[in-house]
């Protein structure tokens, strides 16, 4: 299939780069593989931050990296370099809590079983939301004679899964009975990704890690991150911006870039990341961004 979408324009000129940021009030912000690689800056970035606030840029830092809240992601940011506020950082943990409190008025009797790490924990707990799950079952091993501890909570309003670098079969076992033939108990992913970043290269994901449920439970899942509606709906309920002078930033095209799509803005792919300049142009890719540039870092040529 031969994609109708508009070939991408690369910048790579000064004179290029000052006509794409003329265009924009507000840029939203992917951060791994666009600001840093793990926990390097990519070069370039801090002077193009700064460079971009000075000339009152709006940034908004949107992630489907759930394992940080925003208070967490902050004093990543500081010990970066990059200053941020929690009303600048738009996590996929932030819009699971927003989505559970405000789109499906969660119960105050009810509990949230997660898998995953602090990040989510914290986010529905900033929201009064209780949860069970997480680091708890860290570290669990069972046996077949197990299996007959696994209680029904009737507590238990919702599973979310994440990214858990801990996760083992207890949890598993856990969120399916939770789940199992219970379509009331919403079962939400924080993202989708197929992998997750690190300084040594990508490993199997969210997305990845939730399949077993998926599977056995033989039902899919809400998914929060980019590129789906809910994190879209989120996003514009929190923040009041001109789709037209808003730009989303990204390294992937199946998130960042079609995020951006779905929300009807316009996209700039960056090459320091998971997505390639051939991929992006390849007629049979229905997914393409608006620009195309080397490195978000390239900016700093303005300053």
């Amino acid at each position: 299939m031969i994609s109708s979408a508009p070939t991408p324009k690369k910048l790579t000129s000064i004179e290029e780069y000052k006509a794409f940021l003329d265009k924009y009030d507000t840029f939203l912000l992917d951060c791994d593989g666009v600001l840093w690689h793990s926990n390097t800056v990519i070069d370039g970035v801090l002077e193009t931050v700064k460079f971009l606030r000075e000339n009152g840029k709006r940034l908004v830092f949107v992630t489907n990296n759930s394992t940080l809240s925003r208070p967490n992601y902050v004093k990543k940011f500081e010990r970066l370099g990059i200053q941020a506020t929690e009303k600048d950082i738009f996590s996929s943990a932030f819009a699971t809590a927003v989505y559970l409190r405000n789109i499906l008025n969660f119960p105050k009797d009810k509990r949230v079983y997660v898998i995953g790490e602090s990040g989510i924990v914290d986010e529905l707990k900033e929201v009064g939301i209780e949860t069970t799950g997480s680091s708890d079952d860290n570290g669990v091993t069972m046996t077949h004679a197990d299996f007959g501890t696994i209680e029904d909570d009737p507590t238990i309003g919702a599973v979310v899964s994440g990214f858990d670098i801990n996760l083992n079969y207890s949890k598993l076992a856990k969120a399916f009975k939770y789940l199992h033939n219970k379509d009331d108990v919403p079962f939400i992913l924080t993202n989708d990704d197929a992998t997750f970043p690190s300084i040594s290269g990508h490993y199997p994901g969210t997305g990845a890690l939730a399949q077993p449920l998926v599977f056995a439970l033989g039902r899919q899942p809400l998914v929060m991150g980019k590129p789906n509606k809910p994190m879209l709906d989120c996003f514009f309920s929190n923040y009041h911006t001109d789709p037209a002078r808003t730009c989303m930033v990204g390294d992937r095209l199946d998130t960042d870039i079609d995020f951006g799509a779905q929300g009807n803005i316009d996209t700039l792919m960056v090459l320091t990341g998971v997505s390639t300049e051939k991929e992006a142009l390849d007629p049979e890719q229905p997914i393409k961004p608006t620009y195309i540039i080397q490195s978000f870092g390239e900016f700093a040529k303005l300053a």
